[in-house]
């Protein structure tokens, strides 16, 4: 039987593309999303890739449907895990419904620590595994018109970190992937196609950051950021005052209507 690997966010972009990384090394999939072309991406998966591919429709903003999805993989303990699942949230703080603010933190924070819990206590037990947490450039800077989805990566960039250091000595590695901007759906659900961000053509392809992340995974590296522009913006933003991170930010990501 082969290994289980368990991937959120896996209907497209960078979740698909880790899907069909796992896939190809012979891992078996618990394959999960929000969106129903989730069973779609399950069948192309089986029929391309010869994978055993299990697929759940769930919405991790709460700790029942995570239940749900781990109910899946029964007592199989999974090898891998890359929790990819997150949402983003445009315009003013102020100017946004707070339900959907509110759901952009229980799905990006709150789903991604209540699976992450669970999987690696199980990994723990078994003394082996590898996770993968999908943070991002964005919580390197205050995101004006993306405050919230900006501190929700912020959290998980840090939370990788901290969470890898206590898992030393365990067998089991945690590799957060901080990707930059990268052309997948996002910017459309997030409401952001009329930004200057949304709206760019300089995009990163989601499935060169897809196998950056998977290699460092595997690899047991801490962290890893694609792609040569975005590592210098990391390293310009642990320079610059906070002021002026966000005041570049505004200009990416303020509505140009």
């Amino acid at each position: 039987m082969s290994d289980l690997a368990i991937i959120t966010g896996a209907s497209s972009g960078i979740g698909l593309e880790l899907a069909r990384c796992a896939a190809s090394d012979g891992y078996a999939l618990l394959i999960c999303a929000d969106d129903p072309r989730i069973h779609e991406v399950a069948e192309m998966l089986r029929a391309n890739a010869a994978a055993e591919v299990e697929a759940v429709q769930a919405d991790l903003s709460t700790r029942s449907e995570v239940a749900r999805l781990l109910a899946q993989s029964g007592n199989r303990p999974p090898a891998l895990l890359m929790a990819n699942a997150g949402i983003g949230l445009g315009e003013k703080f102020l100017d946004q419904d707070i339900a959907a603010a509110l759901n952009v933190i229980n799905t990006n924070v709150g789903g991604t620590l209540a699976l992450v819990h669970e999987v690696g206590r199980q990994m723990r037990r078994a003394g082996e595994g590898r996770i993968l947490i999908t943070g991002s450039i964005a919580g390197y800077m205050p995101g004006s018109f993306q405050a919230v989805y900006n501190g929700t990566k912020a959290f998980l960039d840090s939370f990788s970190y901290a969470l890898r250091d206590e898992l030393l000595d365990s067998g089991v590695t945690v590799t957060c992937l901080m990707p930059g901007p990268t052309d997948t759906e996002f910017f459309d659900r997030a409401n952001m196609t009329d930004t200057p961000i949304g709206s760019s053509n300089d995009k990163d392809d989601p499935a060169k950051v897809a196998r950056t992340g998977y290699a460092a995974m595997r690899q047991g590296e801490s962290g890893v950021v694609p792609g040569f522009m975005n590592k210098v913006q990391t390293v310009f933003a642990g320079l610059l005052p906070e002021t002026l991170l966000a005041r570049m930010h505004r200009r990416m990501a303020r509505p140009e209507r």
